[in-house]
């Protein structure tokens, strides 16, 4: 069984972020960069998928030189290999889910794991779209995972609660935490992870159906109001949040 997991390169949600000199980008100057936290469920789950039937596991990544870090990474946790698509140029969700799309039909995967967004941009599409180009399966916000030959059966997350779906692979799965715990890569798994392949192609060009015009930073937040300390402050409260505030 060939195994595809789509990482992404995303900078440390614990950086502190910048809005660089063109306003439609980071600066990455200081930005410590990272696997996307949710792609290291999809990466565990893929590991645990190999040692249950065996196989290959194939990490996916879109971008510079720079997503080799993040790709040695998921190595080192036991991946087999990588690939690179290599890219400079911003590409948007669609752009992004027709190079994986290409790369994973090529290389015959028939299941694919991915986080169920990244934490960068939010979007949580990727793996609905690159599941529609290739007329796969897909099961998003995945917690729990169970497959049968070509059965699977995935409880997933909904607004509030769970609900258990049946498929069948082909598929692609988008994890959610709570999946699996994933594994902590191993002094050897780094030193193996020197000596795997990484492959670089130039990713496959399409149309961006969406442009970024700028960025901002959100407001800066209001300084706190003590407006009593009593039960003679209710009525002044209710009148703040009924009109300044608008939220009653």
């Amino acid at each position: 069984m060939k195994i595809a997991v789509c990482i992404s390169h995303v900078p440390d949600t614990a950086t502190k972020i910048k809005i660089g000199p063109d306003e439609k980008s980071i600066d990455t100057n200081g930005v410590t960069f990272i696997i996307n936290p949710y792609d290291e469920f999809a990466v565990e789950e893929a590991l645990k998928t190999k040692e249950k039937f065996g196989g290959e596991v194939i990490a996916i990544s879109l971008g510079n030189d720079a997503n080799k870090d993040t790709i040695r990474k998921a190595l080192a946790m036991g991946v087999d290999s990588g690939v690179l698509l290599k890219s400079d140029s911003p590409k948007d969700s669609i752009s992004v889910a027709k190079a994986l799309a290409e790369e994973i039909k090529s290389q015959g995967c028939e299941i694919v794991f991915c986080g169920k967004q990244s934490v960068d941009y939010d979007n949580s599409i990727v793996p609905q779209l690159t599941a529609e180009i290739l007329g796969y399966n897909c099961i998003t916000v995945v917690v729990d995972l169970k497959i049968e030959g070509k059965k699977v059966t995935a409880e997933r997350e909904i607004e509030g609660g769970k609900e258990v779906v049946e498929s069948e692979l082909p598929i692609i799965i988008s994890a959610q935490k709570g999946l699996n715990e994933p594994r902590y890569a191993s002094l050897k798994g780094i030193m193996s992870a020197k000596k795997k392949v990484i492959e670089e192609k130039p990713a496959a060009e399409s149309k961006n159906y969406t442009e970024v015009l700028e960025l901002h930073k959100p407001p800066a937040k209001q300084p706190g109001r003590i407006i009593g300390s009593d039960v003679s402050a209710v009525p002044e409260l209710v009148r703040i949040l009924r009109e300044e505030i608008k939220v009653i």
